[in-house]
């Protein structure tokens, strides 16, 4: 497809949405609660719902922008690292990066803050509906429902992140409406019981059939069943995962306007912004929502985030000469105009070996649209050609060639200029910048495929490995791989198969965190470790002076990321930082100004950081 057919298609996809859109665009952009008196704005259910906007455009946040939090999800994690490696600070030595009074809140360093004070922010918004609910209108006893179950989830889709990312946190079921200074931390396991009993009301009552970014029947589901895994729940998250699936089928045709296109295929479509447009896609089942030219909307930049920093001026072509340049002149081809075929990456997400080359298997994954034998899903670097024209100019026969990687490429360079990534995912038409860096879009937040995935795991857990292949199987087959047997199926390769179909969708770190404490709750033997069975007692590791613990054994997070990470604790480093984990950073600090301004109470801090030692006994979330 070139330029100009790509430009006429987004502009006639944005006429489109207008159109569609003009009924219900409104609610992308919330007006603040504090401008209006409440007894007002929230006495009927479009005051609600106003306040529940709030919370779903806040989901949006973790995705959208130049080092989105997710990212943060995704190094924290064994597919990928932070790749900037121009600066010291950013999160690579996480000794340094994840400290309680750190930079824990910014661009060029972490986003773990932004969790928790994002997270708090959430609970606020659904906790004004909860406060309200009973002192509004309705049309009937069903609507007061649907939005008493929209903000349940809300706050459950909070507490589950904050459970897995900060342990025991603080629980708030009601509005707070003046300064409280006397928080303690709660029981992450009460949360946890306490958010199940919401979420069943919500799946009972919040509708299917709503608008994109809306809180759907079936994300309730999605988000239950992880709560009931998280709880060793596994016959009731079948239950739903069952019930999810039923009425989502996966998309196993191709569709949208791409369906002819020889470069594509049905991942290609699926990923599109088309698909994630498209009323007639059963797999989505909860977005968070960015419309071209639609005010309220935000760019995503997944290309500024995940791809390679080809427009360093340390890619160099054979004979020493620069090689390329972004953006490019208008008489460029088409196959030389990197800014627009690729996006204009900084390389901030680079993957680990483990998600470019070892869950991409010659034998099973030869024929799978999500890999790298796939040339139309995934990019190498060499795929791409020097275009800078003094290349041209000078009559350099490298010009317009494709890349080959200096044999003496630096380490730093080789870090972040040079690895292969999922175009099909990342890559999101960004025609109204100069730089494409990615353009506005919905996004997926729970896709069918997932919860395929989920159930399997449930299986997995269940010891019943006949059912777990079945479901990896609709997964897989659907992608083009070959399928695999009962006897395949361990977590290693659930995780493996969440790795090919979630990449920047999943919160990686979270799904690891959620299944090294199901391996402690439930003493399951680790088949991928040796059989190790693994202890909720210390499951962050001794903590005091000596925290930084890097010793294999004490929780199934570290082991995952140290054994497949070829980056952490491996010895690579570079003139600003060393890549390390600890056993302790299974969970995340606290940031110490939550801790120190809560002048009456005690927000406990997690084993291994400074601060551990004033912790006193959780409360019970009744």
């Amino acid at each position: 497809m070139n330029r100009n057919t790509l430009h006429k298609r987004l502009l006639l996809f944005s006429l489109i949405l207008l159109t569609l859109l003009s009924c219900n665009k409104d609610w992308l952009k919330p007006k603040p609660l504090s401008f209006y008196e409440p007894g007002v704005a929230l006495s009927d259910a479009r005051g609600l719902y106003s306040t529940l906007t709030a919370c779903e455009r806040n989901m949006r946040h973790e995705y959208f922008g130049d080092a989105a939090p997710i990212l943060t999800e995704i190094i924290q994690s064994e597919v990928a690292v932070e790749g900037t490696t121009d600066k010291a600070g950013p999160q690579m030595d996480m000794d340094i990066s994840l400290m309680p009074d750190a930079q824990l809140n910014h661009t060029d360093y972490t986003k773990v803050g932004w969790y928790w004070y994002e997270g708090y922010k959430g609970v606020k918004y659904a906790n004004t509906v909860v406060s309200w609910i009973d002192k509004a209108t309705y049309k009937d006893e069903n609507e007061k429902n649907a939005i008493l179950g929209a903000a349940y989830f809300q706050r459950a889709y909070r507490y589950f992140k904050l459970v897995h990312q900060f342990g025991d946190v603080p629980f708030i079921d009601h509005e707070i409406i003046e300064p409280k200074y006397d928080f303690y931390s709660s029981d992450r396991w009460s949360i946890l019981a306490r958010i199940k009993k919401d979420l069943e009301f919500a799946y009972e009552w919040v509708p299917d059939n709503v608008d994109r970014g809306r809180t759907s029947k079936s994300a309730c589901g999605v988000l239950l069943m992880k709560v009931c895994m998280a709880l060793t729940d596994f016959d009731r998250a079948i239950e739903v995962g069952k019930e999810i699936v039923a009425e989502h089928p996966l998309m196993k045709e191709r569709f949208t306007s791409n369906k002819k296109s020889e470069h594509g295929n049905l991942m290609t479509d699926l990923h599109s912004v088309e698909a994630k447009l498209d009323m007639t896609n059963t797999e989505g089942l909860m977005y968070v929502v960015s419309y071209p030219e639609v005010d309220g909307s935000d760019r995503i930049q997944t290309m500024r985030n995940a791809v390679p920093y080809w427009n360093s001026g340390n890619i160099k072509t054979p004979d020493g000469k620069t090689g390329t340049i972004s953006p490019s002149p208008e008489d460029t081809p088409d196959s030389l105009n990197l800014n627009e075929t690729y996006g204009r990456g900084i390389g901030r997400l680079r993957p680990t070996w483990y998600s470019t080359n070892e869950i991409w298997r010659a034998d099973k994954e030869a024929n799978d649209m999500r890999g790298i034998y796939n040339h139309d899903s995934w990019k190498r670097m060499e795929d791409l050609r020097y275009n800078e024209p003094k290349l041209k100019s000078s009559n350099n026969p490298w010009y317009g060639k494709h890349f080959v990687k200096p044999a003496a490429m630096s380490v730093e360079d080789t870090i972040r200029l040079w690895f292969s990534w999922p175009h099909y995912k990342i890559f999101v038409p960004d025609p109204l910048q100069t730089t494409w860096a990615g353009g506005e879009t919905p996004w997926y937040i729970y896709r069918s495929a997932e919860v395929y995935l989920m159930l399997a795991e449930c299986y997995y857990w269940k010891n019943d490995p006949g059912s777990a292949v079945v479901a990896l199987n609709e997964v897989r087959t659907r992608a083009g791989a070959e399928p695999l047997t009962a006897a395949d199926v361990n977590i290693g390769e659930i995780l493996d198969e969440r790795a090919r179909e979630l990449y920047y969708e999943e919160n990686r770190h979270i799904e690891l965190v959620r299944i090294a404490y199901t391996y402690a709750k439930t003493g399951k033997p680790c088949e991928i470790f040796g059989g190790h069975v693994y202890k909720l007692e210390n499951i962050s590791g001794p903590g005091g002076a000596n925290s930084n613990v890097k010793q294999m054994g004490v929780n199934f997070w570290y082991d995952r990321v140290v054994s497949k990470s070829n980056f952490y604790n491996k010895g690579v480093k570079h003139k600003w930082a060393e890549y390390k984990v600890s056993v302790h950073h299974i969970l995340w600090p606290v940031p110490a100004n939550v801790i120190n301004t809560n002048l009456k109470g005690v927000i406990n801090q997690n084993i291994g950081y400074p601060g551990a030692e004033k912790n006193v006994a959780p409360l019970i979330v009744e």
